[in-house]
């Protein structure tokens, strides 16, 4: 999931739900662990959860993302059933190549984990497990989980190289999890997100900012990146020249594609979480949206960073 780095602001008071907040899912892998290239204060400490988590229920976001391998993530929403309540739950398996058993018995313990049956969604984290000789026994079997009443839904997480159509096409998902933002479009711009909303899965963007890249100063980039520190001194001035901030922008763009069920974010305090509400909540600026893309791969895919 992606980390904003932006200022932790003024703690605000209470926000009524908005339509732009429900469009929103929290991630939640800085819960369990230190994550991102730009977080610079570590796994977020137990009370600030329960903040987060506060100000994300009376904001109406909608959605909480977690995975098996996201360290102590699942445990740490588990120990508050009262504050996950509000939210819908996805989870992820852990892979493949741990054995087909190994994944049944590990998404078994992320209901419990969580403490709530049915989780919402479960995604197979890792695409390339379908692909394999035990995918499709690996589908099934997930299948049959949710038939058993332990999950509502099953679906997949995948990347722009796992051909996320296709992947819908043969195994028919109820949700597909794929990244997606200002800077990467090649999803929009290739037709694979209105192909899959023709196919009727639920899609979830993740990376919406590219794990704070958007917002970091030209001497924080990390060294494989810093061939981009052009483009995206350019980008930072067209949206400073339309009125409107990289934060705000990524938003928007996100929020207000129809292909888009649910743009998934992650904070590390809840000031980070009051920027993103009121950002989201601020009305899309006029922005040739195409523009703004970056056609790099390595860029574009934080695995590789």
């Amino acid at each position: 999931m992606a980390v904003a780095p932006i200022p932790a602001g003024p703690r605000l008071p209470p926000m009524a739900e908005s339509a732009s907040a429900r469009r929103l899912g929290l991630g939640t892998v800085q819960f369990g662990q230190a994550y991102g290239v730009s977080n610079t204060s570590g796994q977020v400490q137990a009370g600030d959860v329960a903040a987060i988590l506060r100000r994300a229920a009376a904001a109406g976001v909608s959605t909480l993302d977690t995975a098996a391998n996201y360290g102590e993530a699942e445990r740490v929403l588990g120990n508050v059933p009262a504050l996950t309540r509000p939210f819908r739950v996805v989870t992820k398996t852990i892979a493949l190549k741990n054995g087909l058993d190994a994944v049944m018995a590990r998404a078994r313990q992320s209901v419990e984990t969580l403490g709530r049956k049915p989780v919402d969604l479960l995604l197979v984290h890792a695409a390339a497990d379908l692909r394999g000789d035990g995918g499709r026994a690996l589908w099934h079997g997930l299948l049959a989980l949710r038939d058993e009443g332990l999950f509502g839904g099953v679906g997949i997480s995948a990347y722009v190289a796992d051909d996320p159509v296709q992947l819908a096409r043969d195994f028919r998902p109820a949700a597909m999890q794929v990244p997606v933002s200002l800077l990467d479009q090649r999803l929009l711009q290739s037709g694979a997100l209105a192909a899959l909303k023709d196919l009727g899965v639920e899609i979830h963007a993740r990376s919406l900012f590219l794990q704070g890249l958007l917002f970091l100063d030209d001497d924080r980039l990390p060294p494989k990146l810093r061939h981009a520190a052009p483009h995206l001194a350019a980008l930072r001035r067209r949206l400073k020249d339309a009125g409107t901030t990289p934060l705000a922008a990524a938003l928007a763009f996100a929020i207000n594609r129809p292909e888009i069920d649910i743009g998934v974010v992650g904070v590390t305090n809840p000031g980070e979480l009051n920027e993103i509400l009121q950002a989201a909540a601020e009305p899309a600026p006029a922005i040739d949206w195409p523009a703004c893309a970056l056609d790099d791969p390595l860029v574009l895919t934080p695995s590789l960073w």
